[in-house]
């Protein structure tokens, strides 16, 4: 028979008690995710990439100790069915706690199907829920020469979603400087670096109170 020297048994018998105690055997819990789903709003056009608003939201969340990751899947020019055809992608690589859905303006200023529009954010939000994420709806409103019937329905159509699917609603990304100028790019669609806090500002009231409810 081989002999164990003392010293290699005494080792083992404390590796074996590390390996199953607790402390060892319980891996760190990963952050949840944040999942912002968006256009260029969203995506930061035409800013630096540390200057957006879903980049501000992550400084704010760290800041104020809420364990969340932000993933930004927002993409330049992205419609509700775009955001619609890649969403299953992203919850199944993501698993978020939180979606942030920010889309519709892209399908107002080409002047799509609003129906078709109302039935792609419906069907994000209900997918996003079906994971047990919980979910934000991002609202826009459009210029007043696309007609107040269109405008005014495109409206209506992020309540009607928000109502429908039992979700918070920031009723308007721009709310508060929508008329200024100097919030904005040339192209008097993108906001500038500048008014980056301002959308963070409109999303943190509905956003904060289903951060403290993990």
């Amino acid at each position: 028979m081989r002999l164990i020297h003392p010293h290699v048994r005494r080792f083992a018998l404390v590796a074996a008690i590390l390996l199953w105690s607790p402390l060892a055997s319980t891996a760190a819990t990963p952050a949840p995710v944040l999942l912002v789903v968006g256009d260029s709003i969203s995506a930061g056009y035409g800013l630096s990439p540390d200057t957006g608003w879903a980049h501000l939201l992550a400084s704010r969340l760290s800041r104020e100790s809420l364990p969340y990751r932000v993933v930004n899947a927002s993409i330049s020019g992205d419609t509700t069915a775009g955001g619609r055809a890649r969403l299953p992608a992203l919850l199944t690589q993501h698993h978020p706690a939180i979606v942030v859905v920010e889309l519709g303006g892209n399908d107002g200023l080409r002047g799509g199907d609003l129906g078709a529009m109302r039935d792609n954010l419906e069907a994000m939000v209900s997918a996003s829920l079906r994971t047990g994420a919980r979910v934000l709806l991002v609202g826009m409103r459009l210029p007043p020469n696309y007609g107040a019937a269109y405008t005014r329905q495109f409206e209506t159509s992020y309540r009607d979603v928000a109502r429908s699917t039992k979700v918070p609603l920031v009723p308007f990304l721009f709310e508060g400087f929508a008329e200024t100028n100097d919030w904005f790019q040339p192209d008097r669609i993108h906001p500038t670096a500048g008014a980056q806090p301002r959308l963070l500002d409109n999303i943190w009231r509905e956003l904060k109170p289903m951060l403290d409810h993990r």
